[in-house]
């Protein structure tokens, strides 16, 4: 099917594959489980040998949720490790038989984390209760009130849920608390 590239197509278990074993620049590319997207992508932005790219067919609703400015674990996770980029759109209808959800290309190019595994903890503690507000979830590391003032001085509302904070909004958090 591609005369004349350089292709070699691994046809396994992707959550049990020793990406170690590859000694070339490499891209991940694939059709993915829905059911295991996060797990997958966890998986190939954690690697030692990282991908020059990673693009991957997923459920366009997560696809969403990573690209979207109301940020989750996953978003999170993913923009630490890797730039994101919105890839085409691809209809239920295109498939036989169809699935019951539309599609969506991303393609992730890894990059160092910007952020600590201690800040992502903050991150997770954080969002522990996603639709309370992050001071809510915060107070089994400090009290509210020190959480109020550190917010104030940092100029995150008061009212911020965990998915209203970018990275850089968690380290500077994470600073302040610790």
């Amino acid at each position: 099917s591609f005369p004349g590239k350089n292709l070699e197509v691994i046809n396994g278990d992707i959550l049990k594959y020793d990406f170690n074993q590859i000694k070339e620049p490499y891209i991940v590319a694939g059709n993915i489980p829905y059911y295991i997207t996060s797990p997958i992508i966890e998986k190939v932005l954690t690697l030692k040998n990282q991908p020059q790219r990673v693009v991957l067919l997923i459920q366009k609703e997560v696809a969403e949720r990573i690209l979207d400015k109301k940020e989750t674990i996953l978003s999170l996770f993913v923009k630490n490790r890797a730039k994101v980029i919105a890839g085409p759109i691809v209809l239920k209808d295109e498939f036989t038989p169809p699935p019951k959800v539309d599609s969506q290309v991303i393609v992730l190019e890894p990059h160092s984390p910007q952020i600590s595994d201690d800040v992502f903890r903050l991150i997770t503690l954080g969002f522990s209760a996603p639709r309370k507000k992050l001071i809510h979830n915060l107070t089994t590391i400090k009290s509210a009130s020190a959480l109020k003032e550190i917010f104030t001085q940092k100029k995150i509302d008061i009212d911020s849920r965990p998915g209203d904070l970018r990275l850089t909004d968690w380290q500077s958090l994470y600073e302040s608390i610790y």
